[in-house]
């Protein structure tokens, strides 16, 4: 992405395998990640990190989730909160919704939700970064649905954009068969264990890419995309 198109997200919980995994998948899906255990690391990562988005949970040491929201939504910032909970509550809901909170989503929750969601902040309060960005020579345009290649638009099925887009916005790790079935395709996929292969085949026909220097395959451990 360019730098100034680059969303920056805040994530602040207290319990470790949940920060991990918002964080590694939200990485994935290509934001600027910044994580916070309490509510005094969060108000400090606000500050330094100037989030777009900021994920509070409500019970956190220090300071609890909606006195980080107040703070936040006081400080006159343009940040969309969206509140995270362990109890399904009216009560919290109101109580976060008064505060300032812009959504709220109780615990468990599924991730392709919360996604959902930060995009819908994203489009109601930063409509201009919901924009065309740039890898290489790609250019990403979710508003349209087109992916470009060397100044060309690609003509790709809705499953070949989402994999196309998850590999490069992934450019230069590793990315497993297992691992893009679940981002692609998702974690309840039951089909053929070569849908990979065969999508993969058809991008690199779409690109061009005969010689597979741009879509790599690592014999035993997935695809990699090589940018310029």
């Amino acid at each position: 992405m360019h730098p100034d198109k680059r969303i920056r997200i805040l994530i602040a919980d207290d319990e470790p395998n949940i920060l991990q995994f918002l964080e590694l998948g939200l990485l994935g899906e290509g934001y600027d990640v910044h994580t916070a255990q309490d509510g005094e690391e969060a108000l400090q990562a606000a500050r330094d990190f100037k989030p777009h988005v900021a994920i509070l949970d409500v019970m956190m040491p220090e300071r609890s989730g909606f006195e980080v929201c107040q703070s936040l939504k006081e400080s006159g910032d343009n940040i969309a909160v969206i509140m995270l909970t362990a109890k399904d509550e009216v009560t919290d809901r109101v109580r976060g919704l008064t505060l300032g909170a812009d959504d709220y989503m109780a615990k468990p929750f599924s991730f392709d939700e919360l996604l959902a969601r930060i995009q819908a902040r994203l489009r109601n309060q930063f409509p201009d970064l919901l924009g065309a960005v740039s890898h290489g020579p790609f250019r990403i345009d979710d508003r349209k649905n087109e992916i470009m290649y060397m100044e060309r638009v690609l003509e790709l099925s809705p499953t070949e954009y989402d994999l196309l887009k998850f590999l490069v916005l992934n450019h230069g790790a590793v990315l497993s068969k297992t691992t893009i079935l679940d981002k692609v395709w998702s974690y309840d996929f039951g089909g053929e264990n070569n849908i990979v292969e065969v999508y993969i085949r058809s991008l690199r026909e779409k690109l061009g890419d005969k010689e597979h220097r741009l879509i790599r395959t690592l014999r035993g451990a997935g695809y990699r995309v090589d940018l310029p």
